[in-house]
């Protein structure tokens, strides 16, 4: 494939993130009879920030780097949502994403709105320093534009931790010392030591397991010898794929952006990811697995997939090929209208993103509070307090969806419009 042919393909899967959740939006609004009025808010973005920024590299060169923030809706809060580091990062895929996160936060009965964003950059070819430098200056760009009651990012895809240290301190430093300690929680997501919460990191990937343990509950089967794939082996995947394993599940294949590998007898999470830690990443030659085409990783036999990667993964393509009675979304946006249509049709049940990977934001919500009561929280009360909220949310979902007779995604939407809608409603439209 050509390099133009791969911008072609990349531009088309964020045109596709982004009429997908305005077609998702369109028919939840549709089910429920949206006041018209309230549909024309949600249907735009609040704000939409495009920077381009100078930052000198390691050599003494000066690049000049890109980073978007779109704040979707803050109806009911302060915006919330990620910021990602990669190449497709551009306005329409944070307009996608700081969508879904308005209709994430709203579901899980958060006082937040939606917003997302990132650098377009590829971060793999710069060292640590500059990516240090990129972010504290993109951090200082952004200003007021973020704010611990106004704006809060946290760690997505090519950001963790360490990113969002840099980031509070960057923005803490813009303020006056006295008022210095008050900003912590500008960011989540951000190291123990440094404001984070225990058990943040696992946050996302823990959600993904519960809400698989809570359908098989509900269906009154064990996880026990349930056989999963899993496409992404970062933080989501492999906090998943760990906890499904401690239930008795096996993994049987794993893809990532270096590759895919199977081995229907099962693979050891720990082992995989200890093997990638020192591989650079990468997934590829793990002795314990047979490396396999990428295109077919779908197509492998198993009881649960999970896509935790990128956005349009399922599509039309490959829905067909699909052999998993239950999709478990831990990506945002992993599957796109038509491949829904299709695993609808065969019967196959999808736990929504906006659901399934919410666990993420809630741990960041904790942390959000944690900061600002100065308070500090255990673990196990954590994912005590996580494992309750998601619990509650699936119980809403399922009961909604069988009593309007629909799918998951559409109910989790329904409800999540609702509640912004009875917002708007109470408060009127300002003048």
């Amino acid at each position: 494939m050509t390099n133009t042919q791969t911008v072609e393909k990349q531009q088309a899967v964020k045109r596709g993130m982004l009429d997908n959740v305005l077609e998702q939006f369109n028919s939840a609004a549709d089910k429920i009879n949206l006041n018209p009025n309230v549909r024309k808010i949600l249907s735009i973005t609040n704000t939409e920030i495009i920077i381009h920024f100078p930052v000198r590299m390691d050599n003494g060169e000066v690049e000049i780097f890109t980073g978007y923030r779109v704040q979707h809706n803050n109806a009911l809060g302060p915006y919330k949502g990620g910021l990602r580091y990669h190449p497709t990062v551009d306005i329409d895929a944070a307009r996608a994403l700081a969508m879904w996160m308005t209709w994430k936060t709203s579901l899980a009965g958060l006082p937040y709105g939606g917003a997302k964003g990132g650098i377009q950059i590829d971060p793999s070819k710069y060292s640590k320093g500059e990516l240090e430098r990129i972010t504290r200056r993109f951090t200082y760009a952004l200003g007021e534009n973020i704010g611990p009651e106004h704006d809060i990012p946290a760690p997505d895809v090519n950001t963790n931790d360490q990113t969002m240290a840099w980031i509070a301190d960057t923005y803490m430093s813009t303020k006056s010392t006295s008022e210095r300690s008050k900003n912590q929680h500008v960011v989540t997501g951000k190291p123990v030591g440094s404001g984070g919460l225990e058990g943040r990191d696992r946050a996302t990937g823990y959600g993904v397991f519960l809400t698989i343990k809570f359908w098989a509950e509900k269906n009154n089967e064990s996880l026990k010898g349930k056989t999963f794939i899993v496409q992404g082996f970062g933080n989501v995947g492999y906090w998943a794929a760990h906890f499904l394993e401690n239930e008795g599940a096996k993994m049987v294949g794993v893809q990532d952006a270096f590759g895919s590998v199977q081995n229907k007898e099962g693979i050891t999470v720990e082992d995989l990811f200890n093997y990638g830690k020192a591989n650079n990443g990468s997934i590829v030659d793990f002795p314990e697995a047979t490396a396999m085409d990428g295109k077919n990783f779908f197509g492998l036999d198993c009881d649960i997939c999970i896509p935790a990667a990128l956005g349009n993964q399922i599509t039309k393509e490959n829905a067909h090929s699909i052999k998993a009675n239950l999709i478990a979304e831990g990506a945002n946006g992993p599957t796109d209208i038509e491949g829904e249509k299709i695993l609808i049709e065969r019967g196959i049940t999808i736990i929504p993103d906006i659901m399934c990977n919410s666990g993420g934001v809630i741990g960041s919500y904790f942390e959000w509070l944690q900061n600002r009561n100065g308070e500090l929280w255990q673990m196990d009360e954590i994912l005590e307090k996580l494992e309750k909220k998601l619990r509650s949310t699936f119980k809403k979902v399922t009961a909604y969806s069988e009593e309007n007779g629909i799918d998951m995604r559409t109910a989790a939407f329904a409800i999540a419009i609702e509640r912004i809608e009875k917002a708007y409603i109470l408060r009127g439209i300002f003048p």
